[in-house]
């Protein structure tokens, strides 16, 4: 099957539904919650997570004052009292924590699934139902519309761009990191790739200026504080490259370069470009 006009695996979506419905989760709650819950729980400070599990539960959105946590399996959520359940989903969406969907969100794909709050199952996550999650705020690759042309120019300065287009990552990756795995660092693609090493790679590999028609022009879009915020970089021809978002379900897609800047404009942003240099030039 197709996500996001992607071709994806069946080991794939194995993974995904294991990301999405894992056997146990943890649950945020301040500690006036945690005692009216009537629930035993930890420091929040004790939690260790995967970086796929802070994708999936958006923990950089949850309140720092819900500093409890409680991780039940989920036999043990199933076996808590019938009103303690709705309460303790509605205090994760209340908290910012992510994965906690609208059943009515889905329920044409799946009748069964309840109306309100509820937290996924395997048996929920059909092929159809994870395209729908995956899909969610995403723009489909326009790798295929690419002219071979285009494809031909931007491998000088972009020798793994074509490679990464149009996959997802194996590992927590985000732009920065994708932009840097495009340029010929392998590997960086799949990293979570701080600012401090991304723009250690802009002072070795780049230099100031550029134009969206020539393969190899990034695009930074820094804040008020000039911090790097997100990256992409030009193939030519009117295309650019980027991952859009930091999260394991958000694959690597070439776009219109217009479009794409459009989609990024954010009050109190700036869009920096920088040309990429050749290694033998860095």
């Amino acid at each position: 099957m197709r996500i996001l006009n992607i071709p994806v695996t069946a080991a794939q979506l194995a993974a995904w539904r294991a990301r999405l419905a894992p056997a146990a989760q943890p649950f945020f709650l301040t500690a006036p919650e945690a005692d009216a819950l009537a629930l035993p729980t930890l420091p929040r400070t004790s939690l260790t997570v995967t970086p796929e599990d802070r994708d999936t539960l958006t923990l950089w959105r949850v309140d720092p004052q819900a500093d409890r946590v409680v991780t039940l399996t989920a036999a043990e959520f199933a076996a808590l009292p019938g009103r303690i359940r709705p309460a303790l989903l509605r205090a994760q969406v209340r908290h910012g924590r992510g994965n906690v969907p609208l059943g009515r969100h889905h329920q044409d794909l799946n009748p069964a699934l309840p109306a309100g709050r509820f937290l996924w199952h395997p048996d929920h996550l059909t092929p159809a139902v994870l395209a729908r999650v995956i899909s969610q705020g995403s723009a489909p690759c326009q790798r295929e519309h690419v002219p071979a042309s285009v494809w031909a120019e931007a491998v000088t300065a972009l020798p793994r761009v074509k490679a990464l287009t149009g996959t997802f990552p194996a590992g927590p990756g985000n732009c920065f990191g994708a932009v840097m795995g495009a340029a010929g660092l392998t590997g960086a693609e799949d990293e979570w790739m701080q600012r401090a090493p991304f723009e250690a790679f802009l002072h070795a590999r780049t230099r100031p200026g550029g134009t969206d028609e020539q393969p190899g022009t990034l695009l930074v879009w820094r804040n008020r504080a000039g911090q790097a915020e997100h990256a992409a970089v030009t193939l030519g021809g009117g295309w650019a490259f980027h991952k859009p978002a930091q999260t394991w379900w958000t694959p690597r897609v070439v776009l219109p370069t217009a479009a794409l800047i459009r989609n990024w404009r954010t009050p109190g942003q700036r869009l920096e470009r920088r040309t990429l240099l050749s290694p033998a030039a860095g």
